[in-house]
C-alpha cells in the first residue's frame, strides 16, 4: 500500500506529543465502549483517528468494534480523508480475525459509508484470495455499501450477477435490501415486484421490509396504497416501534392528537414508544406554538426511561428561538452539551443570536460559542468566528467579557446535571 495507517499514527502521535506530553497516556488501550463515547463528540479527523487506533484489541466479536469503526470513517469521509479511510481499512486485512466473514463485511461496510462503492467490490472480490468464505453476510454488506454510497441503479445489477457468480443464495435481507433501492430511486412499482417475487419463493417479507415500502409510499404520497399496506402487516403481525414511527412522521403535521393517538396505540399493543416518537409529539406542538406541552414532553422523556437525542435538542431550540425563549433554549443546550448530543450550527446561531440581543444574556452568547468552538469541526471555526465579529462577541474588556473568558465547558455540564 502507498499508506500506511500505523505510520500515519506514528506522525499523529509524535505531534500530539510535541504539544502536550500528556496525549499519548489519554489514549493508550482504551475498551470500544469508551471509544465510542470518545468519537461520539470527537470531530477532529486526527484525533478520531488516534481514538480508534487506542482501541483494545481483546474483544470477543468481529462486530464489537464496528460501531466505533464507522464513527472514524464518518468522521474521516466528511473532511474527506479518503486515503486515511482507505489506509484504515486496508490495515484490518492483516487481522487474524480478516478469515472471519462477519469481520470482513465490517470492512465492506466501512467504505459503503465513505462512498468508496468500488473499494467496497474490490474488497468483496478478495475474499478468496484472502481465504474467507462467502455468503449471503458479505453479499448483503456489499448490496448496503451500494445503497450507502447513493448507487440504488447498480443494486438489481449486482442482486442478478453476484449470486451466478459465486453461488449465493439471496436471503430476506438480501431481498429487503434491493427493495430499499428500488424505493429510494422512487421505483415503488418494481419494489412491489420484489414483494411478489419473494412470496412465490417463500422467502420472508420482513417487518423491515414492509415499512420500508411503507415509507417510499408516504414520501410519495401515496397514503392510500401505505394504509393498504399498513393492513396487511397488521395482519402478518409485523407492526413494530418502526412502523409506527413512520406513520407518525406522515400525521404528526395534522396535529400532535393524532401522534398521540398512535402512541396509545403502541402502548395497547405491547410495544413501548422510543424517543423518536416522542420527538414528533414534541415537534408537533411546537408546531401550533404550544411549547408548554411542548417542554413537558422533552421533561418527560428521562422519566420514562428514554433519552433525548440530536434531533430533540434540535427540534426543542428551534422551535423556543422562534418563541423568543432564548433564555430556556440556553438551558437545554447545556443539557445538550451534558448529553454530547449538541445540534448542528444553523440552529445554534439563531440561539446565540437571541441571546446576544440583551445585556444579561450575551455571556451566555460568549459562553456557547466558547464551547462550542471546542465541540464542533475546524472546518466551523470560521463560520463561528465570523458570528462573534457579526454580533459584537470578539474580545470585550469589560468584566463580563474577562469571567465568561475564564470558564470552560465543563462548567456548563456541571450547571446542566445541577
Amino acid at each position: 500500500m502507498s499508506y500506511s495507517l500505523a505510520r500515519h499514527l506514528r506522525h499523529l502521535s509524535t505531534a500530539a506529543a510535541a504539544s502536550s506530553s500528556t496525549t499519548a497516556a489519554a489514549f493508550s488501550s482504551i475498551s470500544i465502549s469508551r471509544a465510542k463515547t470518545k468519537l461520539q463528540s470527537e470531530f477532529d479527523p486526527d484525533r478520531a483517528l488516534e481514538i480508534y487506533s487506542s482501541v483494545s484489541k481483546d474483544y470477543t466479536s468481529p462486530l464489537a468494534s464496528r460501531y466505533a469503526q464507522d464513527l472514524t470513517v464518518r468522521r474521516l469521509a466528511k473532511c474527506r480523508r479518503f486515503d486515511d479511510i482507505e489506509s484504515l481499512i486496508e490495515s484490518h486485512k492483516n487481522d487474524p480475525k480478516i478469515t472471519q466473514e462477519p469481520y470482513f463485511s465490517t470492512l465492506i461496510r466501512s467504505y459503503g459509508i465513505a462512498g468508496m462503492f468500488q473499494h467496497a467490490l474490490r474488497t468483496f472480490e478478495q475474499m478468496e484470495e484472502i481465504g474467507t468464505p462467502r455468503s449471503s453476510i458479505s453479499f448483503n454488506a456489499l448490496l448496503t455499501a451500494c445503497n450507502q454510497s447513493k448507487l440504488f441503479d447498480q443494486v438489481p445489477k449486482q442482486f442478478d450477477e453476484i449470486p451466478k457468480k459465486y453461488g449465493i443464495l439471496p436471503d430476506k435481507v438480501s431481498y429487503g435490501i434491493l427493495v430499499k433501492a428500488y424505493c429510494e430511486s422512487g421505483l415503488i412499482d418494481q419494489a412491489f415486484a420484489v414483494l411478489k417475487e419473494m412470496g412465490e419463493k417463500g422467502v420472508e417479507i420482513t417487518a423491515i421490509t414492509f415499512t420500508t415500502i411503507l415509507d417510499a409510499l408516504y414520501k410519495l404520497g401515496q397514503s392510500d396504497k401505505a394504509e393498504k399496506v399498513w393492513h396487511e402487516m397488521k395482519k402478518k403481525g409485523c407492526l413494530d416501534v418502526g412502523a409506527y414511527n413512520v406513520k407518525i412522521m406522515f400525521v404528526h403535521a395534522g396535529g400532535p392528537e393524532n401522534v398521540k393517538a398512535l402512541i396509545d396505540e403502541m402502548n395497547n399493543a405491547g410495544l413501548k414508544p422510543d424517543t423518536i416518537s416522542y420527538n414528533y409529539l414534541m415537534t408537533s406542538y411546537c408546531q401550533r406554538g404550544m411549547m408548554d406541552e411542548a417542554k413537558k414532553v422533552y421533561a418527560e422523556l428521562e422519566e420514562t426511561g428514554r433519552h433525548p437525542n440530536a434531533a430533540t435538542y434540535r427540534s426543542l431550540i428551534y422551535y423556543l428561538c422562534r418563541n423568543g425563549g432564548f433564555e430556556t433554549g440556553y438551558k437545554v443546550f447545556k443539557q445538550s452539551v451534558y448529553r454530547r448530543k449538541i445540534p448542528d450550527f444553523g440552529t445554534l446561531k439563531h440561539l446565540v443570536e437571541g441571546l446576544a440581543q440583551k445585556k444579561k444574556t450575551r455571556g451566555h452568547a460568549k459562553g456557547l460559542i466558547r464551547t462550542v468552538k471546542k465541540k464542533f469541526p475546524a472546518n466551523f471555526l470560521n463560520a463561528w468566528r465570523k458570528v462573534e465579529e457579526d454580533l459584537g462577541l470578539a474580545g470585550s474588556n469589560s468584566s463580563t467579557a474577562a469571567a465568561a473568558s475564564s470558564s470552560t465547558a465543563a462548567d456548563y455540564v456541571q450547571e446542566a446535571t445541577s
